[in-house]
């Protein structure tokens, strides 16, 4: 008979040990016959979440989430779990924690509450709301690809009531007593995007496309999507409540910023959503924002995509600077080349003017030696 949440000698239980070595399979087992999630009994204070964040296993931190384990429990040092795991580099797992919202939670809304006679959100839509809300990934062309894969989205009175629905969970979020600005935050800002998803089905015939091509169309001079960044932009000026600090920290750090120069309000509010690093060294896909895009464009070989199907829908816009980006790529690389090749040329001059100064060094300290044995043998 084995205890399930048997500690060793620096008070470590299986679960701990699993989360650590990034066991994910031991740990649902653990898990499926009652290993406690939230245990604190460990020497230094750490928890299951710490040791999955510490492993930088995504899939087992956000299971340990999934099991009810807190986040805001600090250890010996008073890091969380999500501190820990930027400390260690883990930066997945940080925006794992962070974007973190329970399934229970949103299936609150699929029960009529009161009076009501019917839920605020019919029971077939939570699982595609909540697969919106659990992406880390706040680019709004991605999000709009999320509701046009999902047909059950693809309708106007759906759109809304999902849209309705992550206001109230933004609401909730603001007034509760551990009060979360970051979530709520995100919750506007996908309400926002959901409530333009609506209006183009509603009075567009292309539905969705017309949308994604208003948000990567780019300005003629360099391809930057001026609409994208202008939307999100709007979005957080919509935040209702303007005291939240999370809010005026954004707007000081957009405000100033010339539409087109860095840091882009989509790097901006990436960045507080997420707790992602802006100088993460991560390729991101040109058109949906995904991270670990590998494909480049063939003929500038500037901009970068997950698939040849972002690569499509981006062409539109990327063909009018492709060729200008091309020339700027090849007159930077010969650039680069010939500063190579002036700091290589200038080595080798060093280098000769050391060899002709220690050789004649060496001619010098030679004729001195014989001279000096000549006069020895004189005297």
């Amino acid at each position: 008979d084995v205890r399930v949440n048997g500690l060793d000698e620096y008070g470590m239980t299986p679960l701990m040990h699993a989360a650590y070595k990034g066991r994910a399979d031991m740990c649902k087992l653990l898990l499926q016959h009652g290993a406690d999630v939230n245990c604190n009994e460990h020497e230094h204070g750490y928890t299951a979440l710490m040791f999955a964040g510490l492993s930088g296993k995504t899939d087992i931190t956000w299971m340990m989430l999934d099991a009810g384990a807190e986040t805001d429990t600090v250890n010996s040092v008073g890091r969380t779990a999500a501190q820990m795991a930027a400390f260690v580099g883990q930066h997945d797992c940080v925006t794992v924690i962070n974007n973190f919202f329970s399934r229970a939670r949103l299936d609150y809304y699929t029960k009529p509450q009161g009076l009501e006679k019917e839920p605020k959100l019919p029971p077939k839509l939570a699982g595609p709301l909540h697969k919106i809300i659990m992406s880390t990934n706040p680019n709004p062309v991605k999000i709009v690809m999320l509701v046009k894969e999902n047909p059950l989205l693809m309708d106007v009175e759906a759109v809304e009531k999902c849209r309705k629905v992550l206001e109230l969970v933004c609401e909730m979020c603001i007034k509760q007593q551990d009060m979360n600005e970051v979530l709520a935050m995100k919750m506007h800002y996908l309400s926002c995007v959901l409530q333009k998803c609506g209006s183009f089905l509603k009075e567009r015939q292309d539905k969705l496309d017309g949308l994604i091509k208003s948000l990567l169309k780019g300005r003629d001079s360099d391809g930057f999507p001026v609409f994208q960044d202008k939307f999100i932009r709007e979005c957080i000026r919509k935040f209702p409540y303007c005291d939240a600090t999370l809010l005026q920290q954004l707007v000081r750090s957009i405000a100033p910023v010339e539409i087109g120069s860095d840091p882009t309000a989509l790097s901006v509010l990436t960045q507080a959503i997420t707790g992602q690093v802006g100088f993460m060294d991560a390729d991101f896909c040109t058109t949906c924002g995904e991270k670990g895009a590998e494909k480049r464009c063939s003929i500038c070989k500037m901009v970068i995509y997950c698939d040849q199907a972002c690569q499509k829908l981006h062409w539109f816009s990327h063909k009018k600077v492709c060729k200008m980006l091309q020339e700027q790529r090849e007159k930077h690389e010969a650039e680069s080349a010939s500063r190579l090749q002036k700091q290589f040329t200038q080595q080798n001059s060093k280098q000769h003017n050391c060899f002709q100064h220690k050789k004649l060094e060496s001619v010098t300290l030679h004729l001195l030696q014989k001279k000096t044995v000549k006069m020895s043998k004189i005297k």
